[in-house]
């Protein structure tokens, strides 16, 4: 009898591989994976069952298709509503309470009595406010990548991004592909870099994005570019989980890319496969031969063993997750890098996502416009056209864009220039009211509004003891209003790639015990990521608590006054040390309250003991001038070691 693999059924029947399983499992078939296989019988029972479901289904949505579309204005009344679906206001009147709402003619309608109408009288309500907001996302709809759509959808090449912690191997095994699986070979040939690398595997083209560190990923997902399709996760044998192997991991999952593990050097003696499998396990990637959903493949990028079974499991992934795209409808695509080369000027690398580019096309991107003059691909040759799923250097922008950035096509420049005009002024005004994330202070706000809103968290301490009993502590605050969401957690200093994740995220960062460093500062600022700093666990826990229970009331925020660096320290008879000081921003007091940190790690708080300017005793010291410090009853600091002073001030709530 002949068999079928449970993945292929479930891509004929437009099921899930989890949905296809479950079902399976309620009929008593046994199956360990999607990648088993079943009878031809079993899968034909299947496809009748789920006939009726679909023929239903489609009829639903015909109805729903067919429904009339009314608009109503803001601030309508139910009255006001009735005279638009061409019915009594009784008749409204009578029809909310008969479904249990007790609503007069004169009643501002909501969403739930626009809902209840719309399903009674058989129409779509939709505000009009609502109307020209979709009217206005329609003009920019080039800033957002929408799904495949066109009558001519063919398969396309994966576009893989390779992630994992420093030094297991993420390169080399980029290197090893390159070398036996570059899609060709011409003799004198020039591979430059382009931030990709296109492949070829079994006669199928494979696409590498090169320049994304889990940092880049995450900023181009952060503005709504969405490039990758597949991520591999390489995970050293030897080392196992690392602290950016967990940190890599987040950025995956919180883009909902599928993950595939690559457990590299194994031919290492001390090579361990399975306790990487432990490890992500209890992350959350439960291997398939354990009865999870993700594909581990043990491989060496050295020698080459398993690179082929890894290429053929982004292969059977890609067939699963039916990446399609129509080269006949107007291209679209992201760019990600961008430079100004002195002969060539403003250089983008894009990744062709739907139709064919070709030489001569006029493209906006959020930013710039340009005429395509040339296309380079990663072997160096000029192209005519690329189409979906290629990567290409393109020369003709008038300005540097962003990575992350959007293009499109359009018929003419000046309508190009047109959309990058509106956009500028947009982004003008939006900067004047930068985008705001949530604060520990509004969470309440929010509950108390009727949303459910979901406290993220990008969680940073000075030692992994503190980070267990605070994540501990703070899981069992979770309520039926609202749940605590940890994005990430890690030890050590808070850095720019914690800040990009909170911001694509809409996350908090706490940290206990350390500090940002001052470009995680500025970005923060910049993104409207609050972060907030604790050195006593219990004041942490009692802050979110109370912001859980919407009585969170910060009257004092620390204010940072200035940073200075210990460069020499010097032994004073009857004094004890001395540091000897550079101001390296702002202004250090004498009454300021002083931390020292050390690697982005907290050591030690108190205050000033002495402040000298050569031998003179003095109130404060600037930016850019040396000093001399020492500090009440301690003496444990290094060259190296920064001061920050600061000061507490109060700060009243304010309701916006």
């Amino acid at each position: 009898m002949s068999k079928i693999r449970v993945y292929e059924l479930a891509k004929m029947l437009g099921l899930s591989n989890k949905e296809l399983m479950r079902i399976l499992e309620d009929l008593g078939v046994d199956v360990k994976t999607h990648m088993s296989s079943i009878d031809a019988e079993t899968a034909q029972i299947i496809e009748e069952s789920l006939g009726e479901t679909k023929a239903s289904s489609k009829s639903s949505e015909a109805k729903e298709e067919s429904r009339r579309t009314i608009n109503v204005p803001s601030g309508a009344s139910v009255s006001d509503v009735a005279k638009a679906l061409g019915v009594k206001p009784a008749e409204a009147v009578k029809a909310l309470l008969e479904a249990g709402k007790m609503v007069p003619a004169g009643a501002v309608v909501g969403p739930e009595i626009m809902d209840i109408l719309s399903k009674v009288f058989n129409v779509k309500i939709v505000l009009a406010d609502s109307a020209e907001e979709e009217q206005e996302k329609d003009k920019l709809e080039f800033l957002q990548k929408k799904k495949p759509e066109g009558k001519n959808l063919q398969p396309r090449a994966p576009i893989i991004t390779v992630m994992g912690h420093v030094d297991h191997g993420k390169t080399s095994l980029l290197d090893y592909m390159r070398k036996t699986k570059v899609t060709e070979r011409e003799a004198g040939g020039i591979t430059q870099h382009i931030g990709a690398s296109t492949l070829e595997y079994n006669g199928r083209k494979i696409v590498f994005l090169d320049t994304p560190g889990h940092e880049a990923f995450t900023s181009m997902r952060a503005r709504g570019a969405q490039v990758t399709d597949i991520v591999i996760l390489v995970v050293a044998a030897d080392d196992g989980v690392m602290p950016q192997t967990v940190e890599a991991l987040n950025h995956a999952k919180a883009s909902g890319v599928p993950i595939v593990v690559a457990v590299n050097k194994i031919d290492k003696p001390e090579a361990r496969p399975d306790r990487v499998r432990q490890q992500l396990s209890e992350h959350g990637l439960i291997p398939e031969e354990w009865g999870g959903d993700t594909i581990f493949v043990d491989i060496s990028a050295k020698t080459g063993v398993g690179v082929d079974q890894l290429l053929e499991m982004v292969l059977l992934v890609a067939d699963m997750n039916e990446l399609k795209a129509d080269p006949t409808v107007p291209p679209c695509g992201v760019i990600i890098e961008a430079k100004l080369d002195r002969g060539k000027g403003p250089v983008a690398t894009v990744i062709v996502q739907e139709g064919t580019l070709r030489v001569g096309n006029i493209l906006v991107s959020e930013t710039s416009w340009g005429k395509v003059r040339a296309m380079i691909d990663d072997r160096g040759r000029t192209l005519k056209e690329a189409g979906p799923s290629t990567a290409v250097e393109i020369l003709g922008f008038n300005d540097v864009p962003s990575p992350g950035e959007t293009f499109k096509v359009v018929s003419a420049e000046k309508e190009a220039r047109a959309l990058v005009d509106r956009v500028k002024q947009e982004e003008k005004a939006a900067s004047a009211k930068a985008e705001r994330h949530i604060t520990l202070e509004e969470l309440y706000d929010k509950m108390s509004e009727g949303e459910t809103p979901a406290l993220r968290l990008v969680l940073k301490c000075d030692v992994q003891g503190s980070l267990e009993a605070l994540k501990g502590s703070l899981k069992k605050l979770q309520t039926e209003e609202v749940e605590i969401d940890f994005i990430h957690e890690g030890v050590g200093r808070i850095s720019e790639s914690d800040v990009m994740l909170a911001s694509a995220s809409d996350a908090i960062i706490i940290g206990f015990n350390v500090r940002p460093d001052a470009k995680a500062k500025k970005l923060a600022e910049a993104e409207g990521i609050q972060i907030r700093l604790y050195n006593v666990i219990y004041d942490l826990i009692d802050d979110v608590k109370s912001a859980l229970e919407g009585m969170l009331a910060p009257t004092l925020r620390e204010q940072t006054l200035g940073q200075a660096e210990i460069r020499a320290v010097f032994k004073v008879p009857k004094i004890g040390k001395v540091a000897g000081c550079y101001v390296l921003e702002g202004v250090i007091r004498r009454n300021a309250k002083i931390r020292i940190v050390r690697d982005g790690i907290v050591i030690w708080n108190g205050s000033l003991d002495t402040l000298k300017r050569f031998k003179d005793d003095v109130r404060e010291v600037a930016a850019g001038y040396e000093c001399g410090m020492s500090f009440t009853n301690f003496q444990d600091f290094n060259e190296g070691d920064i001061v920050e002073a600061y000061e507490v001030v109060e700060e009243k709530r304010t309701l916006e």
